[in-house]
């Protein structure tokens, strides 16, 4: 709740300093509470299962749904020089900043979007999702 707090004070802070630009004001001080009291909360319709999808919306799904994505598990990273490169050979250990028990990383296309551990199902690895990214999280690391 804190986080949607802090968002607003920044919106209403961006909103004070336009209306001063806006104004031609030389005043910096303007009362961004004010203007926090003029903002309204867009109602939203909610989403279900049982809202009905027109074809042309269908098939613009489908489109997107059809869209190839890479999806990779991180189990971490190391920066290490050309000279030690060149120098590993079988049975060399290159440390990595991870600690043992850390949960892997699991991106895709590149952008991290949750946390996992690794099982072994029918002699197969895979990961068990522990800790999914939000939309906000992930936006706010693109900045």
């Amino acid at each position: 709740m804190s986080d949607e707090n802090d968002d607003l004070d920044a919106w209403g802070e961006a909103m004070a300093e336009q209306a001063q630009a806006e104004a031609g004001e030389s005043d910096a001080n303007v009362d961004a509470d004010a203007l926090l009291d003029e903002v309204q909360t867009a109602e939203l319709d909610e989403l279900s299962e049982s809202d009905p999808v027109s074809a042309t919306d269908q098939k613009k799904l489908d489109t997107i749904l059809d869209i190839p994505v890479t999806i990779s598990m991180e189990v971490g990273r190391t920066n290490i020089s050309i000279r030690n490169l060149l120098q590993l050979n079988q049975g060399s250990v290159v440390e990595l900043d991870r600690v043992a028990g850390e949960p892997l990383d699991v991106l895709v296309n590149g952008t991290l979007i949750a946390h996992g551990e690794v099982v072994v199902i029918n002699d197969k690895f895979g990961i068990r999702l522990t800790d999914v990214i939000s939309q906000v999280e992930r936006i706010k690391k693109l900045k």
